[in-house]
């Protein structure tokens, strides 16, 4: 251990261990310990998602089922293992950790990865999943909202060499709710350095944006450099939208904001509302009429003296600096500035109504809102992309059931094209190709957008493979097991190949279901007028012939109730 202590205005003592930065605060009950590493999803690429999900996973393989309550998680810029029990559990488990990043079992790799495949399946998702994703693209931060694609490459050398370069002295911080440093803690990890967090990507040409999700309510995003008036903004936000959409609109159970720390300097604030699908309509312009109020400045003093009220009561507590230790550690950790709580309080009571107003004004700049339904650029909002903006000039491969839809396959790139749709990637922006045995290809572009090929289904000649497998970066390949030949789309196997050709973000329109919509509408025009033309005397004195419009409505429902059926799925993101 090395003796180099100080010891702040709130009681916090900073020392290290082993070299790693260490910060201790005494409080009663059993000894809670936490050892951060500032490295997530973020840094990964989607080629090698889930790496350090895997290296936490395997750190922790040794611990067993033992009593101890003990934990691991991994986030978008950080990675955490936590203890709580006595001192002596603390070090086990500690020491247990740092000798288990030092020599992974990697005999427990391919183990570990199956766990981490069922994990996935049984996840749940917060209120802005999938906001990620189109906000970032296949990259940086939007890595948290896809599937941990990477795992089925990563070799045992690939997790020694990201445990020995991201999980290392410089890399972490320890906290831990006692006045002393337990004894026998060894830290002992790989020397490497301090990595900022990821610099962000981008997916969308302009905000505020919005685009289109399922039934399940409203949802926006919006990135804002990380402040304490922010952070009271937040609250006021969810104040108002839970007074508007459910007290007295009745359009939602659940309105509510929050205020997340997402690096060094930004945090995302998430604004939420639920609704059932008769009164979505309703809840998109009560949801946008709160942040058009905010926006304008009418902001009450009371809801600030509310929030404010509640944000000073975190300082009551009387083990307050241990209850600021993970708070504290994560901001040495990010590097961001540090506030005592005399500092805290100060800056939570100087906020005023103006703050929170320039707040607003700049998280409506930023926005990107998620909607049922119909679009809102009758508010000021932008569609995101929601297809390519190009396509590859190339070699033409139709699809066997569907001239429509056919894949363009150039020397740069390759593009999915549609009625209606289309998904271009390049080769050079590509940030996953995943390769199946049976010739099948998954492609993810850096913008997100993502294109399936299945063989099977399309006009193909021999080598037609040869430009994406020379013009994909090698880094970019995940090479995938076989496929259980009942899932490999076959011509005839129409439900499957609508499937295999849909890209991602909008979905592929097929012909056939567009031309059953236009003649459902030509048959409901066709059977208005008949049953118009045949009420009126002078027209039709024999009066109407009720089997011949019961026989069109007949019809007229059998081609629409496909349409419908297509649209209301696209709209939850089933089709």
């Amino acid at each position: 251990m090395d003796i180099d202590t100080t010891t702040d205005a709130d009681g916090v003592v900073t020392t290290t261990v082993d070299g790693v930065r260490t910060l201790l605060a005494p409080r009663s009950g059993p000894v809670t310990a936490g050892l951060l590493f500032r490295v997530g999803r973020a840094d990964e690429t989607l080629a090698t998602s889930g790496i350090t999900h895997l290296v936490e996973h395997l750190a922790l393989h040794r611990h067993g089922m033992g009593d101890l309550h003990y934990n691991g998680a991994t986030a978008a810029a950080y990675t955490l293992f936590t203890v709580t029990g006595t001192a002596a559990d603390v070090v086990e488990y500690l020491n247990g950790v740092c000798a288990a990043l030092r020599d992974l079992p990697v005999d427990r790799l391919e183990t570990e990865k199956e766990i981490l495949r069922t994990e996935a399946a049984g996840r749940g998702h917060g209120p802005g999943h999938g906001a990620e994703l189109w906000r970032y693209g296949a990259r940086s931060y939007g890595l948290v909202d896809y599937a941990e694609s990477g795992l089925y490459a990563i070799t045992a050398e690939d997790v020694r060499d990201w445990a020995r370069t991201r999980f290392t002295t410089e890399n972490a911080v320890l906290w831990i709710t006692s006045d002393t440093l337990p004894e026998g803690l060894d830290l002992t990890l790989p020397a490497g350095e301090w990595r900022p967090a990821p610099e962000p990507t981008s997916a969308l040409p302009a905000t505020p944006a919005y685009y289109q999700g399922d039934e399940g309510g409203v949802v926006l995003t919006s990135v804002l450099p990380r402040s304490t008036a922010a952070r009271l903004f937040a609250d006021v936000l969810g104040k108002e939208l839970f007074r508007e959409l459910r007290q007295k609109g009745g359009y939602s159970y659940i309105a509510a904001a929050e205020y997340n720390p997402r690096d060094t300097g930004h945090a995302t604030v998430v604004a939420y509302a639920d609704a059932l699908p008769a009164k979505q309509d309703a809840l998109v312009g009560a949801f946008v009429d709160v942040l058009a109020k905010l926006r304008a400045g009418r902001i009450e003093q009371a809801d600030l003296d509310s929030v404010r009220a509640s944000a000073l009561t975190q300082y009551d507590s009387p083990d307050l600096a241990a209850a600021m230790l993970p708070a504290t550690a994560m901001d040495l950790l990010m590097r961001h500035r540090h506030l005592s709580v005399a500092g805290a309080r100060a800056e939570i009571e100087a906020v005023t109504v103006a703050d929170l107003h320039r707040v607003a004004q700049d998280l409506w700049a930023d926005a990107l809102v998620r909607v049922p339904g119909r679009g809102v650029d009758w508010a000021g909002l932008t569609a995101a992309p929601a297809k390519s903006p190009e396509i590859v000039s190339g070699r033409r491969y139709s699809a066997l059931e569907d001239g429509s839809i056919a894949l363009l396959v150039a020397k740069d790139g390759i593009s999915l094209v549609a009625p209606h749709n289309q998904v271009t990637v390049r080769y050079a922006e590509c940030a996953l190709m995943q390769v199946y045995p049976d010739g099948a290809r998954h492609l993810v572009g850096n913008d997100g957008f993502s294109l399936t090929v299945e063989p099977t289904l399309y006009r193909l000649t021999l080598g037609w493979l040869a430009p994406l497998d020379a013009g994909v970066p090698p880094s970019a390949v995940v090479r995938m097991p076989p496929r259980d030949p009942a899932r490999i789309p076959q011509p005839g196997r129409t439900q499957v190949q609508r499937s295999a050709a849909a890209p991602t973000r909008s979905g592929a329109v097929t012909a056939w279901i567009w031309l059953l919509g236009t003649l459902s509408v030509l048959l409901t025009v066709f059977t208005g007028v008949v049953a118009f033309v045949q009420t009126d005397p002078e027209l039709s004195p024999e009066g109407p012939d009720w089997a011949a419009v019961f026989f069109s409505s007949l019809l007229t429902a059998a081609c629409g109730y496909p349409w419908i059926e297509y649209l209301r799925k696209r709209r939850r993101g089933e089709g």
